[in-house]
């Protein structure tokens, strides 16, 4: 989106409308699945244990483009042999025109990571059922809830760090 200006020269769209949110592009970065003990595995029937590792990465790319990469590991046991191993990494490069730091950093923290989910919960369960195993539905996150307890955690050691880095005060 931009305007041509009288000279004939393009404008971006972020001048005349204020601030804004994009998304560039989606995609996958990385995928992985493995299944080490197939089809073994298969003729196992002890109850299988799901171990779920999720991590979130961003990048600037530009002065308003920045890519976030939402990954999932998830770790399927039957008993202490690996049934499976799912690894994905989305991608989205999104751009935060005209926006306050404290703002782009929620959206980055909160709404990217929303938007890329969908993705991530669909390409983990067609990999797992595509090697055999029953489908499995990624239960909805709370990035909101993640990135409140992110924030938290900073602040706390922001003030752990100020409070041992700081000049004793007084006579002290």
């Amino acid at each position: 989106m931009s305007e041509e200006n009288t000279n004939g020269a393009v404008a971006p769209a972020e001048a005349a409308t204020g601030p804004a949110f994009t998304i560039e592009k989606i995609y996958v970065k990385d995928v992985s699945f493995e299944s080490p003990n197939s089809p073994a595995i298969f003729n196992e029937n002890a109850q299988p244990e799901l171990q779920l590792n999720l991590n979130q990465r961003v990048q600037r790319l530009a002065e308003n483009a920045f890519e976030v990469v939402l990954g999932v590991t998830l770790t399927c046991k039957v008993g202490d042999k690996t049934a499976y191993v799912a690894e994905v990494q989305q991608a989205g490069v999104f751009g935060l025109m005209g926006l306050e730091p404290q703002a782009i950093d929620v959206l980055l923290g909160t709404q990217c990571p929303n938007i890329l989910f969908p993705y991530v919960r669909s390409l983990v369960s067609d990999l797992i059922q595509a090697g055999g195993f029953p489908p499995f539905f990624l239960q909805p996150i709370n990035f909101d809830g993640l990135y409140a307890e992110t924030l938290r955690q900073r602040q706390q050691q922001a003030e752990g760090t100020s409070l041992a880095d700081s000049e004793p005060a007084g006579n002290a």
